[in-house]
C-alpha cells in the first residue's frame, strides 16, 4: 500500500483516524496505531511482518541488556548482537545476490544466487533500531521497557517503508504520551496534501515522460532528448522523495508525532556540500553521527572518513555497482570542495556556484538511474556529445512544448515558493480565520487535482520503496 493510492486516501487513513480518536485511552490508541501499521506493512507481502516483529524484538531485548550492564564490558555484547543481526539480515536480503554475482565473475564459479525478495523498508527500520541501541549504549536515552511501545517506534507506517529515518530520542516522549492540537492536526493535513500533490502532479508525470527518453534504444536517442529525460528524472526523484517525506511528516502530526525535516529545497544549493545538508537529511545525519564522527570526523583522517561514508551511502541505496560509483562520485566532489573549490567560490558569483552544483547533481542522477554500467556508459557518451546521435528531433520539441507550463511550475516549486507565498499571506492578512479558510481551500484544490490524476492512472511508484 502507498500513500498516493485511493485505497489509502479514502479507506485506510480515514478509518485509522476515526478509530484512533474515538478513544482517549492512550494504550488503546497505541494498539490501534501498531495494528494499522502492521496491516499497512503486510498489504503487499504479509510474510515480512514476521521479520519486522522479530527484528524489533531482538533490538528491544538488546536495549534492555545494554542498559542493565551499562558501563561494563558486557554492554558491548548488546551492540555487537544488534550490529550482527541487523547488518546480517540487511546483507542477506539486499546484498547476497550482488556478492555472489561478483564472486562468480571474479573466480569463474557458478554459485547459485539465493534470489531473496527485498523486504520493503528494511534499510530504514534496521538503521532506526541500530541507532536506538547505540544511543542506549552511549547513555543518551533510556531503554524502552514496553515492547508494544518499541514496536510502535519501529513499525509506524507513516515513516516505516521509505523514511524519514526516525530516531527513538526524537519521539521518545510522544511514544509515551501525545496531545491533540487542532493547529498541529491542521498543519499535518496541509503538509500531507502538499506532499501528495508533489508526488502525483509532478513526480508521476515527470517519471512517465522521462521513461520515453531514458528507457529506450539509444540508437534512436538525441542529445537534447537525453538531457531532457535526465532533467525530468531529476525532478521526479526530488518530488517523489520529498513528497513522500512531506506526507510522512504530515501523517505524523495528525497523530501527534513531530518528525524532523528530510528535504530543504536541495536544488537551490550553491555547492555539493550544501546539497547534502539539504537532501535526505535523516540519512545524512545518521551516517554523520554513527559512522563519520566515530571514525574521527574532521579531526582524524577526514578524507578517508569521507570515502568510507560515501561508499556506505552508495551501497545503502542499492546492491549494484552504479550505486557504489554514485557514492564515490559525490564523495570525490565533497573532497574537492574541502581541498580548494570552497576557497575558489569565495571569488566567483553566486550564479556560477548554482550552475556548478546543478550540473554535478544532474549528472549524478544519471549514474543513479542506470544500474547497467554499459547502459550508463552509452548514455554518458550521448549527453557528452561523443556519439553519432542527432542533436534533437521533432518528438523532443513537441513533448517539450506540450509540457512547457507544467515544467515551469515544477522548476519553480524546487525553490521555497510555497513558504514565501505563505509568509506573504500571513503578513498581509492579519485575520487568522481568513488564513485558515485559504489554507483549507488550497488543501481541497490540491487534493482534488491529485485524486483526479490518480483515477485511472497506472504509473504510481514510490522510488524509495526499492531502497
Amino acid at each position: 500500500m502507498v500513500f498516493s493510492s485511493l485505497l489509502f486516501l479514502f479507506l485506510f487513513l480515514p478509518l485509522n483516524l476515526i478509530l484512533y480518536y474515538s478513544t482517549k485511552n492512550k494504550d488503546v490508541r497505541n494498539i490501534i496505531l501498531v495494528v494499522f501499521s502492521l496491516i499497512f506493512y503486510a498489504w503487499g507481502e504479509p510474510v515480512w511482518v514476521i521479520l519486522l516483529i522479530f527484528s524489533a524484538f531482538i533490538d528491544y531485548l538488546n536495549g534492555l541488556f545494554i542498559e542493565k550492564y551499562h558501563g561494563t564490558k558486557y554492554a558491548k555484547l548488546g551492540i555487537i548482537s544488534t550490529l550482527i543481526f541487523n547488518l546480517g539480515i540487511l546483507f542477506t536480503f539486499k546484498y547476497s545476490d550482488f556478492i555472489i554475482e561478483n564472486i562468480n565473475a571474479v573466480l569463474q564459479t557458478n554459485i547459485d544466487k539465493p534470489g531473496f525478495m527485498l523486504p520493503i523498508g528494511i534499510s530504514f527500520y534496521t538503521f532506526q533500531t541500530i541507532s536506538y541501541t547505540i544511543d542506549v549504549y552511549r547513555g543518551e536515552i533510556k531503554a524502552q521497557r514496553k515492547f508494544l511501545h518499541f514496536l510502535m517506534f519501529v513499525s509506524l507506517y507513516h515513516q516505516l517503508v521509505a523514511g524519514p529515518i526516525v530516531r527513538y530520542s526524537h519521539i521518545a516522549k510522544e511514544i509515551e504520551e501525545r496531545y491533540f492540537e487542532w493547529n498541529d492536526f491542521s498543519s499535518g493535513v496541509t503538509r500531507f496534501c502538499k506532499g501528495l500533490f508533489k508526488k502525483v502532479a509532478i513526480a508521476n508525470i515527470a517519471g512517465s515522460i522521462a521513461m520515453k527518453f531514458l528507457d529506450v534504444d539509444f540508437s534512436n536517442s538525441t542529445v537534447i532528448g537525453s538531457w531532457f529525460g535526465l532533467l525530468l528524472y531529476t525532478l521526479q526523484i526530488y518530488f517523489d522523495f520529498s513528497g513522500y517525506s512531506d506526507m510522512a511528516i504530515g501523517l505524523g502530526r495528525m497523530f501527534g508525532f513531530h518528525y524532523f525535516e528530510n528535504f530543504k529545497h536541495p536544488y537551490i544549493s550553491k555547492s555539493i556540500t550544501e546539497f547534502w545538508r539539504r537532501w535526505h537529511i535523516s540519512l545524512g545525519t545518521f551516517f554523520k553521527d554513527y559512522l563519520y564522527i566515530p571514525l574521527g570526523g574532521n579531526k582524524k583522517s577526514q578524507y578517508r572518513n569521507i570515502v568510507i561514508v560515501w561508499l556506505c551511502t552508495g551501497l545503502w541505496h542499492g546492491a549494484s555497482w552504479n550505486f557504489i560509483l554514485w557514492g564515490v562520485y559525490f564523495g570525490f566532489w565533497l573532497i574537492l570542495e574541502k581541498l580548494f573549490i570552497k576557497k575558489l567560490f569565495e571569488k566567483v558569483h553566486v550564479i556560477i556556484q548554482h550552475v556548478y552544483s546543478i550540473i554535478i547533481i544532474v549528472f549524478g542522477w544519471a549514474i543513479f538511474y542506470y544500474t547497467d554500467i554499459h547502459q550508463l556508459s552509452s548514455f554518458i557518451k550521448i549527453i557528452a556529445g561523443f556519439s553519432d546521435n542527432p542533436l534533437s528531433n521533432m518528438e523532443v520539441n513537441s513533448i517539450f512544448m506540450n509540457n512547457i507550463y507544467w515544467l515551469i511550475l515544477s522548476l519553480a516549486l524546487c525553490m521555497p515558493v510555497y513558504s514565501y507565498l505563505q509568509n506573504m499571506m500571513i503578513k498581509k492578512i492579519a485575520n487568522g480565520n481568513v488564513i485558515s479558510g485559504i489554507n483549507i481551500s488550497i488543501n481541497i484544490v490540491l487534493l482534488i487535482i491529485s485524486v483526479t490524476l490518480l483515477v485511472g492512472s497506472t504509473y504510481n511508484p514510490f522510488l524509495y520503496f526499492r531502497f
